[in-house]
């Protein structure tokens, strides 16, 4: 193929994609609605593309800049002069070396555990797959969904002997809202345990919200933090930071090995070698915002979150599950209508909203990240939204057939092996030719099994489902 056949061809592809601007986009992306940061982040790509960040002293211009970014962090988040920090690849990176480090600084535990409120990210569970530590889950409060700072303290000491590390939301990706990071702070430091506050979506939020809760290193106990610069500090994908605070924290983070015949890999992050481009644009786009460009961007984020809030209250059917403390919102019906068909129905009107599935008895629900560039749309998000409402009331809620629902509640997750896929794909109208998965052009029906299956078999069912769309 030609170079001009090959941009045309990438371009045909990227058509069935999500916009990435716009802000009609509610998860996944993030925009700040100016163009110039845009094209100089991927300016700035494209000029470090070819740079590896393997070896610092072999691009020193990308040691300067990951410490250029650490250092701008750690002022925005009240660190002192002792705090230390990485860039990595996103939020799961920063996430399992957090807990990598916390593991590897108490080598003495044999059987690790981590204390967390059933809140938190997904990648924590991850991590505690990959470094085989186990997590405790404890229930956050039912009406403010934050964690439960003496349930949180009593599993603490339930696990005395085993405890490495204890963890919260800054915010909570689901609802929106901020762990009672203080009450926390004080329970590890009285027990001599770590504490990461994980604000991946609202490190770069928080901090230029006048009425945020304390949850920084401000806060005495606060020991690590987990803050992605390619969601809110609005730079191309790939970049996020892990701050500690204090480099004797960080030390376990890394790793090195010399006991081979090549060069001694010395690695501050899991991978090894790696782009610099992701870097370098997030150190352009940084430098070209500076800390007064975020306090106006979250200014308008802020503004917009607010009237989403106050026009989903007003519109029928829906209500808002808890007041947010940063720009996620959490959206739920009264039983009229279900959250898959509005999610369908919005992405025909040219909106993309996420649809979270019920857990542990508790609804299903419509997760909002609401950007910058989101702010001056949110009237009409709310038309569109007041509309998907009265066609999926007409339409009533998602009734999962009684011999799908049976055909699934029967599947033991262990044993779904290729044969067992392919009759529930058939069951649920989702088969193609040769085998492969017919994605439908509504994903209700399909989600709505999924909000039904018990977690385990949910994530059997798309791991299968994940397995047959990566099949060339």
């Amino acid at each position: 193929m030609t170079p001009a056949e090959i941009i045309d061809r990438l371009a045909a592809l990227r058509e069935a994609d999500l916009p990435t601007h716009g802000g009609r986009t509610l998860a996944y992306v993030y925009d700040s609605g100016v163009a110039e940061a845009d094209e100089l982040g991927r300016h700035a790509l494209a000029m470090y593309g070819g740079t590896n960040g393997l070896d610092p002293t072999a691009f020193p211009s990308l040691l300067a800049m990951e410490n250029d970014l650490v250092a701008f962090a750690r002022g925005v988040l009240h660190g002192g002069p002792d705090v230390v920090g990485s860039a990595t690849s996103g939020g799961t990176e920063s996430i399992i070396l957090a807990v990598k480090a916390a593991r590897d600084a108490m080598p003495e535990v044999s059987d690790p555990v981590m204390i967390v409120p059933t809140t938190i990210h997904a990648a924590f569970d991850k991590a505690a797959h990959y470094l085989r530590v186990a997590t405790v889950k404890v229930d956050v409060d039912p009406v403010t969904f934050r964690a439960d700072p003496a349930a949180m303290a009593a599993a603490m000491d339930d696990h005395r002997e085993r405890v490495v590390l204890v963890a919260a939301s800054a915010p909570s990706y689901a609802h929106g809202v901020v762990d009672p990071i203080e009450q926390l702070a004080a329970a590890t430091s009285s027990r001599g345990l770590r504490l990461h506050v994980d604000a991946c979506i609202g490190g770069w939020v928080l901090p230029w919200v006048e009425d945020a809760p304390a949850w920084d290193f401000r806060v005495p106990g606060v020991t690590s933090i987990s803050a992605d610069l390619h969601k809110y500090a609005y730079t191309p994908k790939g970049v996020s930071l892990l701050l500690h605070a204090h480099p004797d924290g960080r030390r376990t983070q890394f790793f090195a090995s010399a006991d081979w015949p090549g060069y001694t890999m010395l690695n501050s992050t899991v991978q090894s070698t790696k782009s610099g481009g992701p870097l370098a644009a997030a150190w352009a786009v940084v430098q070209y915002f500076g800390v007064e460009g975020y306090a106006r961007l979250v200014r308008t984020t802020m503004g917009g979150t607010r009237a989403l809030v106050d026009g989903v209250e007003g519109l029928e059917h829906l209500h808002v599950v808890v007041p947010p403390d940063s720009s996620l919102v959490a959206v739920g019906t009264d039983g009229a209508c279900d959250v898959f068909t509005l999610g369908d129905l919005m992405l025909e009107r040219g909106w993309f909203v996420q649809p979270q599935m019920g857990f542990r008895g508790g609804p299903a629900t419509l997760h909002l990240s609401v950007s910058a560039a989101t702010a001056a749309s949110v009237p009409a998000l709310l038309d569109a939204l007041r509309e998907s409402v009265i066609e999926a009331v007409a339409a009533g809620p998602i009734v999962v057939d009684a011999n799908l629902r049976a055909a699934a509640e029967s599947i033991d997750p262990a044993a779904l092996d290729d044969a067992t896929f392919d009759g529930l794909l058939q069951v649920a109208g989702l088969a193609g030719e040769g085998g492969v998965v017919a994605v439908p052009e509504r994903m209700a029906p399909v989600n709505a099994l999924l909000d039904v299956a018990p977690p385990a078999l949910r994530e059997a069912l798309l791991v299968a489902f994940l397995d047959r769309l990566t099949r060339p």
